[in-house]
C-alpha cells in the first residue's frame, strides 16, 4: 500500500530542513576548526574534558562517561587510548568495582580544559549567541527541547 501524501514532508518543510541540517554542519565544522586551530584539542576532546570537569571528581566509570557525550562505548573506548596517550586522562580500576574502570581526568587535561574553553566559548558567542536576536535564541532553545523530546521519546515499532 502506498504511503498517504501526508507521511512525506512538503517541498517547504524539505527546504527548511535542508537548510537546518546545512547550517548545523558548518556551524558545527567552523567551531571545530577554531578549537583544533585554537588549542590542539579536537571537538571529541572537548566533549570528553568537559563530561569529566563537570563529573564529581573529575572520574566517570566508561559506560556514563558514554552516555554523557552520546557516543557508542566503541567509538569512546578509542577516543580514551587516543586521549590517554597525550595525557590528558588516565583509566584507574573502579573502587567499588573491581570488573569495571574509570576515566580520570589528570591535570594536564584539566589544563588543556581550561585553556581552550575561553576561545571556544568566545567562538560560540561569535557564531551562534549573537548572530541571533533573544527571541530567536528563545525559539532555538525551544526547538532543541522539541527534537530532544521526540528523539528520547519511546518509537512505535
Amino acid at each position: 500500500m502506498a504511503a498517504r501524501r501526508k507521511d512525506y514532508p512538503t517541498a517547504d518543510e524539505l527546504r527548511i530542513w535542508r537548510d537546518f541540517i546545512e547550517t548545523t554542519e558548518a556551524l558545527r565544522s567552523e567551531l571545530s576548526s577554531r578549537l583544533q586551530r585554537e588549542s590542539a584539542l579536537s571537538s571529541g576532546d572537548y566533549a570528553v574534558l568537559l563530561a569529566l570537569r563537570e563529573a564529581e571528581g573529575r572520574r566517570l566509570r566508561s559506560s556514563e562517561l558514554a552516555v554523557q557525550v552520546g557516543w557508542e562505548r566503541s567509538r569512546l573506548s578509542h577516543q580514551i587510548g587516543r586521549m590517554e596517550r597525550r595525557g590528558l586522562l588516565r583509566r584507574e580500576e573502579c573502587a567499588t568495582d573491581s570488573r569495571g574502570a574509570e576515566v580520570v581526568l589528570t591535570p594536564e587535561g584539566a589544563e588543556a580544559f581550561r585553556n581552550a574553553s575561553l576561545p571556544h566559548l568566545r567562538a560560540v558567542r561569535e557564531l551562534f549567541v549573537s548572530a541571533l536576536t533573544p527571541d530567536q535564541l528563545a525559539a532555538a532553545e525551544q526547538i532543541a527541547t522539541a527534537l530532544g523530546s521526540r528523539l528520547k521519546a519511546p518509537r512505535d515499532t
